[in-house]
């Protein structure tokens, strides 16, 4: 079967900038086929199992993790850029390694180790991710990290400040200058907006958190659930569920394609430098559709992420991520032998800042179990 032929302003392998340490090209591969790979078969990307999406991993095996949410970015990123002609691999690769920086306990783990290392640099999981992959993970012996393209790098991270992005050099420019990444990356930006809206809904609605009516007050959730038990008078609950929210993310994803198609045109784009320079992102939903989706996060926000039995999660989240850091910083011992051993070097006062993220990578890639153990075992060891 013939390959397909990329659009002028896909990102093309053979035309990548490269990887930080050359490398020979592999022989079966595409560069991004590589990237994907390495990311799939790297350690932070197998603790995503363990690590929550809305809830605590141990509160159910049936609620997604981090591993099912980013497999599930990758297959509407897959979809979106096949339809509009760009690179597949490149946007597989980013959407399956957007996650890998995310602390245990999700959006409240991340909030609460910013907090802890506000004195420190803070902590960002997009910047997280990005030192996962290019310094944390150890596998090969002539680099650190993964040595990943610099475009699948670009595309997992989504965000910057401009202080960080002074000490990224090339990789960091875009954020200086104001210029957008690879149509790839903003594909997979926003199919990760995409999954997580509608997946929250099936598992609120699974956890009993969230209810129809409740719902019924989002104009994307309420057209299709009506369309669905019209359709069907005798489907159980958790069929409706599902295909309410299969037509959710069909009836998005399509308009999106679209409305990307229509910008994509009108900007008239040869390559992918004149992607970069565009300063906006061309891959949106139309007005109508963005404000459904946005309207649904709404919801999702007052009705799910702030009812009382998630806050109760999130507090006690917070209380381990915090109880951790101020252990680890004052007693060291209490790490592992390895990283016990890399702080006693740095004891004197000048190395805290160095201490403390050395202390927030060892955090930041535990998993929600490790994590609740870990306050266990200091809980009951001081």
């Amino acid at each position: 079967m013939a390959l397909r032929e990329l659009a002028t302003f896909a990102v093309s392998s053979g035309e990548s900038k490269g990887r930080i340490y050359k490398e020979v090209q592999p022989d079966y591969r595409s560069e991004f086929q590589r990237d994907r790979d390495r990311i799939i078969h790297c350690s932070a990307f197998r603790r995503l199992e363990y690590k929550t999406q809305v809830f605590v991993n141990h509160e159910g095996d049936m609620f997604r993790t981090r591993l099912t949410h980013s497999i599930e970015v990758a297959q509407i990123g897959r979809t979106i850029a096949r339809a509009l002609n760009v690179n597949e691999d490149l946007t597989e690769a980013i959407c399956l390694a957007h996650d890998l920086g995310h602390t245990p306990f999700g959006h409240a783990g991340q909030d609460a180790l910013n907090n802890c290392m506000k004195n420190f640099g803070g902590f960002e999981h997009n910047l997280q991710s990005l030192r996962i992959v290019d310094v944390l993970e150890e596998r090969y012996p002539n680099f650190p990290g993964l040595n990943l393209t610099y475009e699948t790098r670009e595309g997992i991270l989504k965000h910057c400040s401009k202080n960080n992005a002074l000490d990224l050099g090339e990789l960091g420019e875009r954020f200086i200058k104001n210029y957008k990444p690879s149509l790839e990356a903003q594909i997979a930006n926003i199919a990760d907006e995409i999954a997580y809206n509608n997946h929250d809904v099936d598992d609120g609605l699974r956890a009993n958190l969230l209810d129809i009516n409740s719902l019924n007050q989002s104009e994307l959730f309420e057209e299709n659930f009506k369309e669905v038990v019209k359709k069907w008078k005798s489907l159980s609950k958790r069929q409706i569920r599902h295909e309410v929210v299969r037509r959710m993310i069909n009836q998005i994803v399509c308009d999106l394609i679209e409305n990307s198609k229509r910008l994509i045109q009108d900007y008239n784009l040869k390559d992918v430098n004149a992607v970069r320079e565009s300063k906006q992102s061309l891959i949106k939903m139309s007005k109508i559709s963005e404000k459904k989706h946005n309207d649904l996060k709404r919801i999702l926000r007052k009705e799910l992420y702030e009812h009382k039995q998630v806050k109760r999660m999130t507090l006690q989240a917070k209380k381990t991520i915090q109880t951790l850091f101020d252990t680890y910083m004052k007693n060291p011992e209490f790490l592992t032998n390895k990283l016990h051993e890399k702080i006693k070097t740095n004891i004197k006062s000048k190395y805290e800042k160095k201490n403390a993220r050395i202390v927030a990578d060892y955090i930041a890639g535990m998993t929600d179990r490790f994590a609740l153990s870990e306050y266990k075992r200091i809980g009951n060891e001081r």
